[in-house]
């Protein structure tokens, strides 16, 4: 019976063995593509000091309206968080461990990351997240390096029917310099609207000029010529050029897609950015792009993988053979079929029942024999 106590506050929940099952095998799947490709995995704290978290990369709040768990340290009596995101933790090594570090640096990292508050579309408080960063490079090639391997890791998984979806995260900003002048007081307005693809607010906002980006979206290759056409001036030749070398460079390994106007989850990216689906996905699969990281300025692309959306589409691995050891069995034995790939489960009392425990053989002498 479940007792008030039992229960786990909003937002957090249990993972049971056939779901752990799956998150596992899509971890390991997803780091042993990224240790192919050379990225060496790191593994930051769970707990930092909060300025820190907060000071290597932009977007990220300290003190109220922080979406980190925070409390005194009784050793320090600084301020200290609970990650709600491992990006600027990678910066952090980047930047202080690893300074000295040939470049570009290719990391990998997985851990659990926490927020206080999550959205109604995504209510999970708790998410296990994997992802790579290629430090020192935010060029074409760096960032086609960084879309082809989240690729390659989401399909390594199990998942199927991958999309990406390109977006300008700092379009607006570009365009206001000269092509397409703003206020500085209208920048921000112009971005609200543009990213709830509110025409009549983005007239409002006095970003009437700016029309034209709100149908500039779709399948690639219509999106980007649409896209071209609002280029004033050749404000954005360097950058469509960039993202049509990096559709180039996928090819047909993913559908892709354009929204240049898009800015949720792109808080810190800089010229490029990308969201990662998946078939059966809700939700995106993983986002990533280029970015600088705060403090030392050197600039970087990677991309984020949320394995617990993952798992709900991923393949259910196959559960290797489990053999039942009775009392005074042969332990050699045991210790070479677990070699070969076996699960063993030890009889630990009179009257167990092998079949209900969920095996399917029996160990006699030295050889399994089905039940």
């Amino acid at each position: 019976m479940t007792k008030p106590n039992d229960l786990l506050p909003e937002g957090l929940e249990d993972r049971l063995p056939l779901e752990a099952a799956r998150i596992t095998a899509a971890m390991r799947a997803c780091l042993d593509v990224l240790g192919a490709h050379g990225y060496d995995r790191v593994r930051p704290p769970l707990l930092e000091f909060e300025a820190s978290l907060a000071g290597r990369m932009a977007g990220v709040t300290v003190g109220e309206g922080s979406s980190m768990f925070r409390f005194v340290d009784p050793a320090s009596l600084r301020t200290l968080a609970l990650r709600s995101d491992m990006t600027p933790q990678v910066g952090r090594i980047a930047a202080t461990s690893l300074a000295s570090a040939p470049r570009p640096l290719r990391l990998a990292y997985c851990g659990d990351t926490v927020v206080i508050k999550a959205s109604q579309l995504d209510p999970a408080r708790e998410r296990l997240q994997l992802g790579a960063e290629l430090i020192g490079a935010d060029s074409v090639a760096a960032a086609s390096e960084a879309v082809m391997l989240a690729i390659e890791a989401l399909k390594a998984a199990g998942l199927t029917g991958i999309s990406v979806d390109f977006t300008l995260p700092d379009l607006v900003d570009t365009l206001a310099a000269k092509a397409l002048p703003l206020g500085a007081d209208q920048i921000a307005a112009v971005r609200r609207e543009l990213d709830t693809k509110d025409a009549g607010g983005l007239k409002a906002a006095g970003g009437a000029a700016y029309l034209p980006l709100l149908y500039a979206t779709g399948p690639f290759e219509t999106a980007l010529a649409a896209l071209r056409e609002v280029d004033a001036g050749g404000a954005l030749k360097s950058r469509l050029d960039g993202l049509a070398a990096i559709a180039a460079h996928i090819g047909d390994a993913a559908r892709i897609t354009l929204d240049p106007t898009e800015r949720h989850g792109f808080e810190y990216q800089s010229w490029f950015g990308f969201t990662l689906y998946a078939d059966g996905l809700r939700r995106a699969a993983g986002r990533g792009g280029t970015y600088r990281i705060a403090g030392s300025e050197e600039p970087a692309t990677g991309f984020t993988l949320y394995l617990d959306r993952l798992a709900e589409v991923a393949p259910q691995p196959e559960a290797a053979r489990m053999v039942y050891l009775p009392a005074g069995h042969d332990r050699a034995a045991a210790a070479r079929l677990r070699a070969e790939g076996w699960r063993t489960l030890a009889q630990l009392a009179e009257g167990e029942d092998p079949a209900t425990l969920g095996c399917g053989y029996l160990l006699q002498g030295s050889e399994p024999a089905p039940i």
